[in-house]
């Protein structure tokens, strides 16, 4: 198997429909859209197309059917979407959602953004987005930046750094897609403790270690020769935290 191959996992019918995607996902328990170099985790182009994305033929037809499942299973409230892993996109499996959400200790409630900032988890810009979505709901991309008063070039680039700041923190979730202009539909971005809110409350009994554990488990299952290093560069956790974790949160 080719190295781009190595995380890839050989779903035995190729995922067609979104019915399809949930069950993938719920099997492996989260996935990135497209496969990345230095990341041990399989594809969702890959269950699709069944071929490295890396051989060509460039964006195909599968490339547009899971770009839009990023938008939709979300807002069907049938998987979880964001820029999530350091910056880049995954999916999260509705199972492990709760552990995720409780390894961040981010089981969020609305109101909790004065929390997040008094502790200097979120940055101011970071604050007015959250204040924004949870007084007008679910906007699309140019709306919410609008809503925000980020319109300018230098505001944009401070707009794209608060929402990577709360989707590392699993804060919001693309929730649906808006055609806002004559290009691509925008992504609509909602609270994640809105639109999962069964989730949320399940993570908020769980502790961080626990819930390390689970998805250590989760991933050893595929990879159990990993070392506690892989899974520490992966998730942003520490070494203590990463073994403990392998170990089974003892």
């Amino acid at each position: 198997m080719k190295l781009s191959l190595a995380a890839e996992v050989v779903w035995p019918r190729r995922v067609r429909a979104p019915a399809d995607a949930v069950r993938f996902l719920d099997a492996v328990g989260f996935c990135v859209l497209f496969p990345l170099k230095n990341v041990p985790l399989p594809s969702m182009y890959y269950a699709a197309a069944h071929r490295d994305i890396h051989l060509g033929p460039g964006w195909d037809t599968f490339c547009e059917m899971i770009w839009d499942w990023k938008d939709e299973l979300p807002h069907r409230r049938r998987a979880y979407y964001s820029k999530c892993l350091r910056g880049r996109g995954m999916f999260i499996s509705l199972k492990l959602l709760p552990h995720f959400l409780a390894s961040r200790t981010s089981a969020t409630s609305p109101g909790d953004h004065q929390r997040f900032y008094s502790e200097g988890r979120i940055s101011h810009d970071a604050l007015s987005i959250w204040k924004t979505l949870e007084e007008h709901g679910p906007l699309a991309t140019l709306e919410l930046r609008h809503a925000c008063k980020m319109e300018s070039k230098s505001g944009n680039a401070r707009f794209k750094r608060a929402m990577l700041e709360l989707q590392c923190h699993l804060v919001i979730v693309h929730f649906g897609a808006e055609k806002e202009t004559a290009a691509w539909p925008s992504s609509r971005f909602e609270l994640t403790c809105r639109a999962f809110p069964k989730q949320a409350a399940a993570a908020r009994s769980l502790s961080p270690g626990a819930a390390r554990a689970a998805i250590a488990r989760k991933f050893l299952e595929r990879r159990p020769a990993a070392p506690p290093a892989v899974l520490a560069r992966l998730f942003g956790w520490s070494k203590s935290e990463a073994i403990a974790a392998c170990s089974g949160g003892l």
